[in-house]
């Protein structure tokens, strides 16, 4: 199984991202960290273009928008992300 690329958007006193980033280290994954600021307007469209949504964190499993912290931790009690992560 290959190991897949995981992508997590980010911004400052972000509670729900640093939620995310814990459960992702918690599964023992290696992800990228991508930064917006919260005044950066234009890097929010992109985030809105690529993932469908303005909000952070969005994760993205090898390219493919999976949501928030809530949607992670839904497929997590839900028996689905470690298969996803590549960790099953």
């Amino acid at each position: 199984m290959t190991t897949p690329h995981i992508r997590i958007y980010t911004s400052e006193a972000c509670s729900f991202c640093v939620r995310a980033k814990n459960l992702l280290t918690r599964k023992g994954v290696d992800y990228e960290e991508v930064h917006l600021s919260r005044s950066d307007f234009q890097a929010r469209q992109d985030l809105v273009q690529l993932t469908g949504r303005y909000t952070v964190p969005q994760i993205l499993i090898d390219d493919t928008p999976v949501g928030g912290y809530d949607d992670i931790k839904a497929l997590d009690d839900a028996g689905r992300l470690d298969a996803m992560l590549g960790v099953a």
